[in-house]
């Protein structure tokens, strides 16, 4: 397929039309004159830009302050063990990123085969994307109400009567609710999808795309951006070959940052991007479609045990009359030609499964023994399956929804603070406010397992904050474990790292208990930082909301010596010796 090129002054004459007119009829534009993904004008970032922003906005004592906040993440450094050294999910392919356009404005004013429209189930104007139907004209709404509606995640086309386009493909996307995460991600994945396919199944070969979601369905903008993203790298992956151009469209500045930020992780103009794009992505990128797959929900098929489909059965005499021919026949028969193997292996044996249960008690048990032993409290119940972790954490998750925790969160003992230097979003868990002799432990249980459900779903960061908690009784090993096995697997998985602030001898000891008898992959996460500048070199200072006591406690054991952080105007500056 042959591919348009742009011409010289097709930037400049793209840039005057980015963003969208006020009043009157645009012209229409021409995918010419869109900017191409892989232009060389579309680079958000030069290699060496993180060093002149800072030279550029520096000034005064500040730089020395801040310079040193700039070193890397032991968690995500060449010794990390993890994501940094493993293959792109999504490698370079200039073919492919050939196709791809980004574009400032209506996707109604250029001049493609189809655009798309963002609408609902009944397919009315009141609900679709704005000033779509008054550019059309009362065609295309006459046409629309002969549809009979659509479906969410499913797509129609009708004609584009007024618009430059040739065709009009309509699709419903998600009401998003963290409850329903997953099924939104997927839904979403499916409205993109469906109008590629309905793009190919009629010939044409270009599409415009909005944002298919509005703030009436509470789809947060950044989650829904990696949804389209991926969901079109993975379409293009096997179709591009029938596509010519996809122009992401975007008409505020917000989402046109989103869409520049995140398009180099799906679609990599160069190795340096790739290979940041390795540690950038989400630990979840779906599967071959760009859908996500719910492990816990897959069916596991395994064959039978070798030697099984050789066993045969007798079959017994038959009393039949002598013209039948069957009198004498005495056979066997396959077992397996009458019996589905995968289906007989859904069904575990009885012995099977009460043998697992007693190795899980007596697991939980020698956990019991060494726990009590070293004063750390009860953890001797067994660990959970998988089904079982997922059951577990949707109940409680359905009751927190349920009820007003307002008492729990004010009293700020967990609270969502801004990003890490990676980007990944920071959960504040201050040891000091956990009162326990006036806490409502199932209820605390309630309020965690609602605050963390948002951040569980893509990578993220915990900081702990233990100044002065060591004066306040701390729950045990048991009331941490349980908390674990509610959070569930994604939590596990997802979490990046556990920051410690002002660590005491006895939590450091608690800590180790925890990677030895709860669980190592989590606890392995752990990050001491004994002070509070060290703490800004992970999570900035302005990403944080702390505490005016954690400044106060810094100072008083850290104050005699190198960088502090003033507790009164919350600057950092060096003590001097002496």
């Amino acid at each position: 397929m042959q591919h348009r090129s742009p011409p010289p002054a097709a930037a400049s004459a793209a840039a005057a039309a980015m963003a969208p007119g006020v009043g009157g009829i645009e012209p229409a534009v021409t995918l010419d004159q869109v900017p191409r993904w892989s232009d060389p004008d579309q680079r958000l970032y030069a290699p060496n830009s993180s060093s002149a922003a800072a030279q550029a906005t520096g000034g005064g004592s500040e730089p020395a302050a801040s310079s040193f906040l700039s070193f890397s993440d032991p968690l995500t450094g060449d010794d990390a063990g993890g994501a940094r050294g493993g293959s792109s999910r999504f490698p370079v392919d200039h073919e492919t990123n050939s196709r791809i356009y980004l574009w400032r404005g209506h996707p109604w004013n250029l001049e493609v085969d189809a655009v798309v429209n963002s609408t609902n189930e009944s397919l009315d104007e009141g609900h679709s994307s704005p000033g779509l139907h008054a550019a059309a004209g009362s065609g295309l709404t006459e046409e629309c109400a002969t549809l009979g509606g659509c479906r969410t995640g499913m797509a129609k086309m009708t004609n584009a009567y007024d618009l430059p386009a040739r065709k009009v493909i309509h699709t419903v996307g998600p009401k998003y609710a963290v409850k329903y995460h997953t099924a939104a991600e997927n839904a979403l994945s499916h409205c993109y999808r469906s109008c590629l396919e309905l793009l190919i199944e009629n010939g044409l070969e270009s599409i415009a795309m909005g944002c298919i979601y509005t703030e009436a369905r509470n789809y947060p903008r950044e989650l829904a951006a990696h949804v389209a993203i991926r969901t079109v790298r993975r379409f293009l992956e096997k179709q591009k070959g029938k596509i010519a151009g996809v122009v992401f469209c975007t008409t505020s500045s917000s989402d046109t940052e989103i869409y520049k930020r995140l398009l180099p992780l799906y679609f990599p103009r160069d190795k340096q991007e790739e290979e940041i794009a390795v540690s950038k992505l989400p630990a979840d990128v779906g599967d071959e479609n760009g859908e996500t797959v719910i492990d816990e929900r897959k069916i596991r098929i395994r064959p039978l045990p070798a030697g099984a489909t050789d066993r045969t059965v007798a079959t017994a005499s038959l009393d039949l009359p002598l013209d039948s021919g069957l009198a004498s026949k005495r056979g066997t028969f396959k077992l397996d030609s009458y019996l589905d193997p995968s289906f007989m292996s859904l069904i575990k044996d009885p012995d099977l499964r009460r043998k697992e249960q007693w190795e899980k008690s007596s697991q939980a048990q020698k956990g019991f023994n060494y726990s009590r032993l070293l004063g750390y409290g009860d953890i001797g119940f067994p660990p959970l399956s998988a089904a079982e972790e997922y059951s577990l954490h949707s109940r409680y998750l359905a009751k927190a929804n349920s009820l007003n925790l307002s008492e729990i969160a004010e009293m700020k003992i967990i609270y969502l603070a801004g990003v890490d230097i990676e980007g990944r979003p920071v959960m504040v868990v201050v040891g000091a406010h956990f009162l326990l002799r006036c806490l409502d432990l199932e209820r605390f249980v309630l309020h965690v397992v609602k605050e963390f459900e948002p951040l569980i779903q893509k990578p993220y960061t915990i900081a702990y904050l233990h100044s002065a908690a060591s004066l306040q009784p701390q729950p045990d090993l048991g009331f941490m474990k349980r908390i674990q096995q509610i959070l569930g697997r994604k939590h596990q998985r997802n979490l990046h790292g556990i920051y410690i602030l002002h660590p005491t001898l006895g939590l450091r000891s608690a800590i180790l208990a925890m990677q030895v008898l709860v669980d190592g992959e989590v606890w392995k996460k752990v990050v001491y930082v004994d002070r509070l500048v060290q703490l800004f070199r992970y999570v900035p200072r302005e990403q944080l909301t702390i505490p005016d006591f954690v400044f106060q406690h810094d100072l008083e054991v850290n104050g005699d010596r190198g960088l502090i952080v003033d507790p009164r105007t919350k600057h950092i500056y060096h003590r001097p010796s002496g």
